[in-house]
């Protein structure tokens, strides 16, 4: 798990597929992105925001109290940017903006959503998509791409069933294609955007679907 950067008031990492972000409700679950921070830094961490376990990429936490509490309010009045990737069924537009409610948190009620999809590449049956989350709902980013027609590869919850086990067999695809590629926060200091690699089990699916190398390229830095 790769410290992306770190300051006073902050560490971001690079959360890998299959691991939570925080403990849950029953905290069964003892090998979490927040407990990995702590440990490594040998100090308390108050989690930011949160990626679903399938997700991997950017995650912050903050490590003061005050700076907790400061962007926690960045986050919930949507002054924090995020920039996720995703491979999706089908080729959608070059643009859309996706107005539509989605829960605020599991079980509660829709509230207003929005998010920004660009298109990055096409290729058979498949695309690549950046996704500009303008709020942050629950699972928005899977449930919009799903309500534009191209559902996220891999996903189990609003994915379809055909379409991934064709991703496993055609290009190897065992997780949910979403990786948060970026984040910005207001910092102290001035805005700081932190950028995570795309990790290699999604590279080499990309490479196989035939990508061009100089997008993975700039997907790398």
């Amino acid at each position: 798990m790769d410290v992306l950067f770190q300051d006073a008031e902050v560490v971001l990492i690079a959360k890998p597929t299959g691991l939570l972000s925080c403990p849950g409700e029953l905290a069964r679950d003892r090998d979490t992105a927040l407990y990995r921070v702590r440990d490594l830094l040998g100090a308390r961490v108050w989690p930011l925001h949160r990626l679903d376990r399938p997700t991997s990429g950017v995650l912050a936490f903050a490590r003061t109290a005050e700076a907790a509490s400061r962007l926690a309010g960045a986050f919930a009045s949507g002054a924090v940017g995020k920039v996720y990737v995703a491979l999706v069924r089908g080729v959608p537009p070059e643009e859309a903006l996706v107005d539509h409610p989605v829960p605020a948190g599991e079980g509660a009620p829709r509230v207003p959503a929005v998010t920004a999809i660009m298109r990055l590449w096409a290729g058979e049956g498949v695309a690549l998509v950046e996704a500009h989350p303008r709020t942050g709902r629950f699972h928005q980013v899977r449930r919009h791409c799903k309500h534009l027609g191209h559902p996220i590869a891999g996903d189990t919850n609003y994915g379809t069933g055909w379409f991934n086990r064709s991703l496993r067999e055609r290009a190897g695809l065992t997780r949910l294609a979403l990786h948060a590629r970026a984040l910005t926060l207001p910092l102290t200091g001035g805005a700081r955007t932190v950028h995570a690699p795309l990790p290699p089990d999604l590279l080499i699916v990309l490479e196989r679907l035939g990508a061009p190398s100089g997008l993975l390229d700039a997907l790398q830095s």
